[in-house]
């Protein structure tokens, strides 16, 4: 608790600071017509355009505009972590692979093959390997974070929750905006879009980029080589085409690709003293020790298109939405981090390179939707999935070895909601999975047997809205889900067999809160929730034998809150907070897994020294996070100064399955600041800004291998942005 407390004054004493140099300037009267009103938030959560504050369902949405300064310092994807409350986000393979968590549920699964119980959708089309769901984001209108299973609507894979990505689409009006910023390590970004009508009523076009550049900033202190790591070249392009020849009739095709060329996660060796999760004297962000001399290089290449094609019959709107997905690249690390002092010293190398060779996605929904004038709305539809791909593991002891991994799923569902009164809603829904996955050694020094796991299963979810006040609602909700079953193949290379886990099914429940106060300048929601999942998958990973297997537990319970919040304090002054609390559990007397070969474990052991992890945290589950950004507009002339920062803190969290004195992270934060000028007239702004402003060292994951092994967060960018819109 002293450490909770200190971490949250720590940090609300500098988001004081900044908020307070934020409201410096409030005494000046306001020169524009500026909101006294929270805005209204239009989601897709159910599929269907809908105000926030009118859905059963845990939604956290995030407007891309906000978003921009976090990604004016080159940041990725894995920058939304803790930016919504309940969501978490880290990665071990760097700008690819992230892993994502909600309500402390997710999978540490460093695999190439690793399914994830969160998913991401990239407008409408879901992303299921880890590296796709690492596409860039640009030209982004909103994100929206949807908490609990949703596997009615989106299907399996879902139990956690999805991280759903909406960008800014093609419209008849000429429109663009561009983002451009420099600073630290000479960090470059540009990201813009621009579009309007080809043909007007009839064709309409959106064109959108993004570069992202950082040098090599890490030094390799083995090889005496300055500057040979860190730096990452981002390219991303989109183009949207939609065609509405009739009323009645619509179809937006989108053409995708990227290609990153940047630097893997940078491992630490030996930077955790033993009995200490601190960083010890053999640490320093700008120089590692890797004796292989690869220097971690990532190269990854990947496109797409997409069909989304909508007729509405009047009482109701026939959608088609095919995809099509294709990445191939690889990532090659020095797992033990190379630093030649400390315990569990490795004095060989030992790279390890994993890459993905062509992989193959095909999806396919069809949905019939109610128009929504009456009592009842409902939907009903089909959605099939279908992917192939080979992974390629090379630990360089021996020959390299090839997997290839298909997956074939295929449901049916549909959802109904009935309006019983002005005041109460109930919604329910069905749906029906059917998942397959094989698995089969191509080539390699070990040609262990193929792997096939199948299973099927009914989700479903019902809810009931009810409206207490013209500002006030809140609901209730019961919602099952289910992730099919996982197949792990990697250790083959390593000479071990495979290994595979059942699927896992969740049962949640959740009451929630929807609430725009004092005239609507304050919003309020909240949920506090309860699940049950009934075989968790998770990945024994690392350990002394540097293993990575996929166990299921007994039983996984876990309860807790999320609050989101917004106010309008003045016309000018507009303040965001969020909190989140979330306590795991994993249920299994008998459960044991492999631990570090150097640090020290907490739990109780058997005979033959594995820990058994009875009653300890979800992997990556941080027990709480607390988000607030504030931002403030001073008129001048034709324009503003404005001043706006955002700050997170994250509480403690446990990196792997068992519990040790090394292996955590606890009271981390980070912060950013902004300052500008705002041509309203223009639409233009120029900015200084500075990400991780305090220059915080903080662990985001560790490898347990044979040394006391941490990778940490991004350094400090210090820059200058502008932004226009027109």
């Amino acid at each position: 608790m002293h450490s909770l407390n200190s971490s949250l004054r720590r940090a609300l004493t500098l988001s004081c600071g900044a908020a307070a140099l934020v409201t410096a300037m409030a005494a000046a009267p306001a020169a524009f017509a500026q909101d006294t009103k929270v805005g209204e938030v239009i989601i897709t959560a159910q599929k269907r355009s809908e105000n926030l504050q009118d859905v059963p369902v845990s939604v956290a949405a995030i407007s891309g505009e906000r978003l921009q300064s976090t990604f004016a310092a080159g940041d990725d994807i894995l920058a939304l972590s803790a930016k919504a409350p309940g969501l978490y986000a880290e990665s071990s393979n760097g700008r690819v692979a992230p892993r994502f968590y909600i309500r402390g549920l997710g999978n540490a699964d460093f695999d190439l093959a690793a399914s994830q119980p969160v998913s991401i959708i990239q407008d409408e089309v879901v992303l299921e390997n880890v590296v796709l769901k690492s596409s860039p984001l640009y030209d982004l209108d909103r994100v929206e974070v949807l908490r609990g299973p949703q596997g009615t609507l989106f299907g399996r894979n879902t139990t956690a929750g999805i991280v759903k990505f909406d960008t800014i689409k093609p419209s008849e009006e000429m429109k663009g905006r561009a983002s451009a910023s420099y600073g630290s390590f000479n960090t470059f970004t540009f990201d813009g879009g621009v579009g309007g009508a080809l043909v007007e009523g009839k064709l309409a076009a959106r064109a959108s980029v993004l570069f992202q550049h950082r040098d090599d900033w890490i030094d390799n202190g083995f090889t005496k080589k300055k500057n040979v790591m860190g730096g990452f070249n981002e390219r991303a392009a989109r183009l949207q085409l939609l065609f509405t020849p009739t009323e009645k009739l619509d179809a937006l095709f989108n053409v995708h690709g990227r290609d990153l060329d940047g630097t893997a996660a940078v491992f630490r060796a030996n930077v955790l003293t033993k009995g200490s999760n601190k960083l010890n004297a053999n640490y320093d962000r700008d120089t590692v020790y890797f004796d292989a001399g690869a220097n971690n290089p990532q190269r990854y290449k990947g496109y797409g298109a997409s069909a989304n094609i909508g007729y509405d019959f009047g009482f109701a709107k026939l959608t088609s939405i095919t995809a099509y997905e294709n990445t191939h690249g690889f990532s090659r690390g020095d797992i033990d981090g190379g630093n030649p002092t400390g315990p569990g010293f490795i004095p060989f190398q030992s790279d390890t390179q994993d890459g993905i060779k062509d992989l193959d996605q095909w999806t396919q929904e069809v949905r019939l939707a109610s128009n929504t004038d009456g009592a009842l709305s409902w939907q009903v539809g089909g959605f099939y999935f279908d992917t192939t791909y080979a992974i390629q593991t090379n630990p360089f002891f021996a020959p390299a070895t090839t997997l290839q991994q298909k997956n074939t799923a295929w449901a049916v569902f549909g959802q109904a909601s009935y309006k019983v009164s002005d005041q109460l809603s109930l919604t329910g829904g069905l749906r029906y999975t059917d998942d397959d996955k094989d698995m089969k050694v191509l080539s390699g020094p070990n040609m262990a047997a193929p792997v096939s796991v199948s299973d099927s299963h009914l989700s479903w979810d019902l809810s009931a809205f009810y409206t207490v006040s013209e500002d006030v609602s809140v609901y209730a909700k019961v919602a099952s889900g289910f992730r099919g079953p996982s197949i792990q193949g990697r250790d083959i290379a390593f000479f071990s067999p495979a290994s595979a886990a059942k699927s896992e099914t969740i049962m949640s429940y959740e009451l929630g809160l929807k609430s725009e106060l004092f005239d609507r300048r304050v919003r309020l929601n909240g949920a506090v929730f309860a699940y049950s999942i009934d075989d968790p998958q998770f990945s024994a990973v690392g350990g002394g034998s540097n293993s990575n297997r996929l166990i299921n537990a007994k039983k996984g319970e876990a309860y807790g809150l999320e609050l989101d919040s917004e106010f309008v304090v003045t016309p000018n002054f507009v303040v965001t907070a969020g909190y989140s609390y979330a306590h795991t559990e994993i249920k299994d007397r008998t459960l044991a897994v492999a631990t570090c070969a150097a640090c020290t474990v907490t739990d109780p052991k058997t005979a033959s020294g594995a820990a058994l992890v009875d009653g300890n945290p979800f992997p990556n589950a941080p027990k709480y996070t607390f988000d607030f950004t504030a931002r403030y507009a001073y008129p001048v002339a034709s324009g503003e100064l404005f001043a706006f920062t955002d700050w997170k803190v994250q509480g403690y969290t446990n990196l792997f399955l068992y519990e040790s004195k090394e292996f955590y992270s606890k009271g981390d934060f980070e912060g950013g600041l902004k300052l500008g000028y705002a041509n309203k007239e223009g639409g233009w702004e120029v900015a200084a800004f500075a990400r991780n402003i305090t220059n915080e060292h903080n662990i985001k994951g560790a490898i347990d291998f044979n040394n006391l092994t941490a990778f940490v967060n991004e350094p400090r960018v210090i820059g200058v942005s502008i932004d226009a819109r027109f």
